[in-house]
């Protein structure tokens, strides 16, 4: 029993893959190419513990050709170069097939070793990866591949696995092994859909049961236990950390609260109250803006006091700033002129400053005119006259538009009061 259960225990053919109907299920995509019995290069990607290596396997297993399994933690050039000396071979005749694990963690270099091969057909890939193929994946190899994303297993396909896996464990050990009514569900739950981790669990399960050598007993209890925040599917460094950043941040600007709150929660949970901090002030600012200032350092504050108070307190301000900012109203003004006056910035030839803007100098020799010229806004009625700010290239250029909100509206009615004030008094 050295081996781990879910290694021990794993599918042997299609119908024994626990979910992904939406690729396996009859008449689907990836399940007429495997039937096919033509093996294309593929690239398997989603979280762990979910079949992509099962399902790798089992093709792999069945395809008739030379078959190299690699894992991209521990791969090297020279583990490469091997597999590629196989296409010489007797033995590689009839191609070789290359199961690759993990391939996010091989380096460009090494992924553009294979490539001439993929490409000429005498190595045929099958590659699997827990994060984006798109990010992770040389470009050229990604171009020449299928790519599947496999889900999340439900709680419902789940429970039947867990059972499996307790009367496998029985059979095993000679042991009777009893599970408490709803250890099955609690696992298949906890483990947040990753079959490999519930499967492990059980065995954990077992493991820490009272055990006579007859009979065992597993308590709900110790399901508990074992699988407590394991349904945490998260890594800082992962892509479902930016995806529930970004679900977190288009939940708050659709002004759907519950949402935002599931998502903070997720983030909290996880401990990461810095990555859900940082995303609420690029809220404040980006989508509430100038429709509600206050947001601002309302928002300020809370992060403020969440990272003095530490968890698990830390959540009250934080949900504090998550409501308000769902519940405010939106205006991402500011955020398309700033990034408009950006692009100008950096693409078209803006000029000098208006003479009336520079700092105080003495004019040349060759300067039509004389003196600044620079018009003091607090010494005309309303502090405001109007004069050119904007470099002569892009002098009528406008980036600003007011938002249709009751704050923005307000500050446009001021300024129309002003234009109208400074008209009556040129006239």
């Amino acid at each position: 029993m050295s081996t781990p259960l879910a290694d021990r225990i794993r599918p042997k053919n299609l119908d024994e893959v626990v979910g992904q109907r939406h690729l396996l299920g009859e008449g689907k995509y990836l399940r007429r190419i495997i039937e096919s019995g033509n093996v294309p290069n593929m690239i398997f990607y989603g979280p762990s513990g979910v079949g992509k290596t099962t399902v790798a396997r089992i093709i792999a297993e069945n395809a008739g050709m030379k078959l190299h399994k690699l894992n991209g933690t521990s791969a090297g050039i020279s583990d490469i170069k091997e597999v590629i000396a196989d296409t010489d071979t007797i033995d590689g005749m009839n191609g070789v097939l290359l199961y690759l694990d993990e391939i996010q963690y091989l380096n460009k270099k090494q992924q553009q070793s294979l490539l001439e091969y993929i490409e000429n057909g005498r190595i045929t890939l099958i590659a699997s990866t827990t994060e984006n193929p798109y990010f992770y994946v040389y470009n050229a190899i990604l171009s020449r591949s299928a790519v599947f994303e496999f889900k999340p297993v439900t709680t419902e396909d789940i429970i039947p696995v867990c059972e499996r896996a307790f009367k496998i464990l029985a059979e095993e050990t000679g042991v009777k092994i009893s599970a408490e009514k709803g250890v099955c569900a609690h696992i298949a739950r906890g483990c947040g859909g990753d079959v490999r981790k519930s499967v492990n669990a059980c065995e954990l399960c077992y493991l820490s049961a009272e055990n006579d050598g007859k009979n065992a007993i597993v308590t709900l209890e110790s399901a508990k236990a074992l699988t407590q925040r394991s349904n945490m599917r998260y890594d800082r460094d992962s892509e479902q950390h930016y995806d529930i950043l970004s679900a977190l941040h288009k939940s708050v600007r659709g002004s759907d609260e519950n949402a935002a709150l599931h998502y903070a929660a997720r983030l909290i949970e996880a401990g990461d109250i810095i990555s859900l901090s940082r995303r609420l002030l690029c809220i404040a600012c980006e989508d509430v803006g100038l429709a509600y200032p206050m947001a601002i350092p309302i928002v300020k504050a809370c992060v403020d006091s969440a990272m003095q108070l530490g968890l698990p307190e830390a959540r009250l301000p934080l949900a504090d700033a998550v409501i308000l900012l769902a519940t405010a109203p939106k205006s991402n003004s500011a955020y398309l002129a700033i990034d408009a006056a950006l692009e100008d910035v950096r693409t078209i030839e803006y000029g000098s400053f208006p003479r009336a803007l520079q700092n105080k100098h003495c004019d040349g020799a060759d300067a039509e005119v004389r003196g600044q010229h620079y018009l003091y806004p607090h010494d005309f009625p309303n502090h405001y006259v109007t004069q050119q700010y904007l470099p002569d290239p892009i002098k009528d250029k406008v980036y600003y538009t007011f938002g249709e909100n009751k704050t923005e509206q307000a500050a446009f009615a001021y300024r129309q009061h002003l234009l109208e004030e400074e008209r009556k008094r040129e006239k």
